[in-house]
């Protein structure tokens, strides 16, 4: 059986980390949204 995709992990690392989400409008949305859930970024 063949495998149908592979993620890339390099790729996934780079484009979900605190420092990537900073730099656009939308990762800022989503940093504030998780701070007031109080979840992944409570304290900054």
């Amino acid at each position: 059986m063949k495998i149908k995709r592979r993620n890339s992990g390099l790729k996934r690392r780079k484009m979900t980390g605190f420092r990537y989400r900073n730099k656009t409008k939308g990762g800022k949305k989503i940093i504030s949204r998780r701070r007031r859930l109080n979840g992944k970024f409570a304290k900054g």
